[in-house]
């Protein structure tokens, strides 16, 4: 029982985060198999990042933070994130809708979170404070690089022109966003609050734009209009 507890309690935040991008999406919800599916994805990934993590670790060491920051860290997880993303749905006839992008990546990235955060409540002495702590910065954070990502495919799924920057975009700006909270929170020594609040506070406004500006672009907007307007 307490064991499954502890579960509840380190999944709990990233299924709440999920439930609430899901929610978002203003003209057509996904299929829930599919978001579940991807969910799932990311959390499987964690253990080939782990082991790939392990090995740059030996092979270069892990005493640079830039480097542990943006390669062995946001680089590494990101990849695997986006490739799941590329691969599994980018091509599927669900994905009909900018938002649907972000429900994707997102689908994904807080599967990842969610393992890393079950991992860590069983791992580390359990501590409720340290869960609480975790669900506002590690588990939101890949939430919102997920919205990133998400954000960017979907544009360039529906672009006419420059695919290929846009696409190129859902990868680099995630792992730019991810290396840079990574690197201000390994830096910061004890004044790492004062510096990761605003970052935190940037990324939330910067994504809850981006969720809207998804959502205005959609095809099915003028569709839904049409509809209301003929009742």
């Amino acid at each position: 029982m307490a064991l499954f507890s502890i579960a509840a309690a380190a999944a709990a935040p990233g299924i709440a985060l999920l439930s609430y991008i899901y929610l978002k999406d203003r003209y057509a919800a996904e299929p829930i198999a599919i978001v579940a599916r991807l969910f799932l994805f990311g959390l499987i990934s964690v253990f080939p990042v782990m082991v790939l993590q392990r090995g740059l670790e030996l092979w270069f060491g892990s005493t640079d933070p830039l480097f542990f920051s943006f390669v062995t860290s946001a680089a590494l997880e990101e990849t695997a994130k986006w490739l799941l993303v590329a691969v599994a749905v980018f091509r599927h006839a669900e994905f009909d809708e900018p938002y649907d992008g972000i429900v994707y990546a997102t689908a994904v990235s807080l599967g990842f979170a969610t393992m890393e955060n079950m991992l860590y409540a069983f791992l580390e002495p359990f501590s409720l404070s340290a869960l609480l702590l975790r669900a506002l910065l590690p588990v939101s954070g890949h939430a919102l690089f997920g919205v990133v990502m998400g954000y960017y495919f979907g544009v360039a799924k529906f672009t006419k022109a420059e695919k290929g920057k846009y696409f190129a975009f859902s990868l680099l700006f995630p792992v730019f966003y991810h290396g840079l909270y990574d690197f201000l929170l390994t830096t910061s020594g004890t004044v790492w609050m004062w510096l990761m609040v605003p970052f935190m506070a940037y990324l939330w406004a910067r994504g809850l734009w981006k969720m809207k500006r998804a959502n205005h672009r959609s095809p099915l907007r003028m569709i839904r209009r049409e509809e209301e307007f003929k009742m």
